[in-house]
């Protein structure tokens, strides 16, 4: 029994002290959860196959060669190691200059070069005259390169669209004749799609916007198979040893056995676990026993290409929407050369994440760059150029005053560089007209 006067004991205070740091703590905790940004890793240890840095034969000038997808190879490593064109440069042919955008440049086999505008018209040019060989509308909007196999070329157009690809219709697969343009099959997607066809052992691997990864049949259009991501699939998807690499918008790589479609690894990123963008829209790369993509997130990522274990993420401080170009030159460190948002263009140690060198671009870099011998080309978006730079110094060998997304590709015999509305061939000056 109490005594007059006193109060009992409140007892419920040390337990609201508690509840009050509790709380605090859960709010530091969310703070660094939830807005910090997550740091740069590097695991190098992670598995690594060391390059062969020799010099690779080179073929005959006057014969050419074939840059038949987005990438150059399955891979999509961007890298044409035995190119002997270099600058300077003089201008051979000029094409287009309409309003349309060609935000995705061309793929090039046998000679002819083909090229989706944004308006979804297709074209098929010579390569040697830039003369027109044939036209075709497949859509209302396309945002994305051909593929050429067999004598065949793949491309994806959207139904419906103008202002951007979020107000875009279902979207189409097309297997045109590559000599004539005439239609061979059109397969209709369930969602739009701004996915470069692979084309590999006869099957067309394409991501669509409803998060669908399709295998068809190369001949047909017949579906194989079908795998549903976590969010859009608006790059493409790269492909080694029998794997699918496909990044996504929810923020996931995902590794896919290619014969069937099932799931071999899932790894997610930063961007995914602290509630930032995290967004792959850049078409991944494979090199070196690793797979290589940018992130809306700001960060390029490494992920073995086994497991799917993170061996490194860089931070660039914008976003990353530019496919890198992967590649083991003579006198440098393997490397991985991309642009970001931040103005920058970086050239980073393929193994470690660390920034060999970089390059202040002056502007907002969007599109891929391509590596073309020892040059690397890249175009920013905001001043609409194109530059083309040392790889191994970052040092500026070329320039060009057009350029918007997606600039180079090369036969071997001329640089073809995609404007915002035109497509160039260059030659060095030094090779006779």
């Amino acid at each position: 029994m109490l005594e007059p006067g006193r109060r009992r004991p409140r007892r419920w205070l040390p337990w609201a002290a508690a509840a009050v740091v509790l709380v605090a703590g859960l709010a530091v905790a969310g703070y660094f959860v939830f807005v910090r940004a997550p740091g740069n890793v590097s695991h190098p240890d992670v598995e690594f196959t060391a390059p062969n840095t020799g010099t690779a034969p080179r073929r005959p000038a006057s014969t050419g060669r074939d840059w038949p997808l987005y990438g150059l190879t399955p891979q999509r490593t961007r890298y044409f190691a035995d190119a002997s064109v270099r600058p300077p440069y003089r201008v051979v042919w000029r094409f287009g200059g309409g309003r349309s955008l060609i935000e995705f440049q061309p793929v090039l086999a046998k000679g002819a070069l083909y090229m989706l505008e944004n308006s979804g018209k297709a074209y098929a040019l010579s390569a040697r005259s830039g003369k027109v060989l044939w036209t075709r509308h497949l859509g209302a909007l396309a945002a994305s390169s051909p593929a050429w196999a067999g004598g065949h070329v793949f491309m994806v157009a959207n139904s419906a669209g103008s202002a951007g690809i979020s107000s875009a219709g279902p979207g189409s697969v097309w297997c045109l004749e590559a000599k004539t343009g005439r239609v061979v099959w059109r397969k209709h997607l369930a969602s739009a799609s701004e996915s470069s066809p692979l084309v590999s052992g006869g099957r067309v691997y394409v991501g669509s916007q409803d998060g669908t990864v399709y295998a068809l049949n190369a001949s047909t259009g017949a579906i194989r198979w079908r795998w549903r991501a976590g969010g859009a699939v608006k790059a493409g998807v790269a492909m080694s040893q029998d794997r699918l690499f496909v990044g996504d918008y929810s923020g996931d790589m995902t590794a896919l056995r290619a014969g069937n479609g099932s799931v071999l690894w899932h790894a997610a990123t930063s961007g995914r676990s602290f509630s930032r963008a995290g967004n792959f829209y850049a078409t991944p790369a494979v090199a070196f026993g690793r797979v290589y993509a940018g992130n809306t997130d700001g960060f390029v990522y490494s992920f073995a290409a086994r497991s799917g274990q993170l061996a490194w993420r860089e931070s660039t401080g914008g976003y990353v929407y530019a496919a890198p170009a992967v590649a083991a030159l003579p006198g440098m460190a393997p490397a991985v050369f991309t642009g970001s948002y931040d103005g920058h263009f970086y050239a980073l140690d393929a193994r470690t994440g660390k920034v060999l060198w970089k390059h202040s671009a002056g502007g907002t870099i969007s599109g891929a760059p391509s590596l073309i011998g020892r040059v690397v080309y890249f175009s920013t978006l905001s001043k609409r150029t194109t530059t083309g730079l040392d790889a191994r110094s970052g040092r500026v060998v070329w320039s060009f005053g057009r350029g918007a997304f997606n600039p180079a590709i090369s036969d071997g015999l001329r640089l073809y560089i995609t404007g915002y509305s035109s497509l160039y061939a260059f030659k060095p000056r030094n090779v006779a007209r």
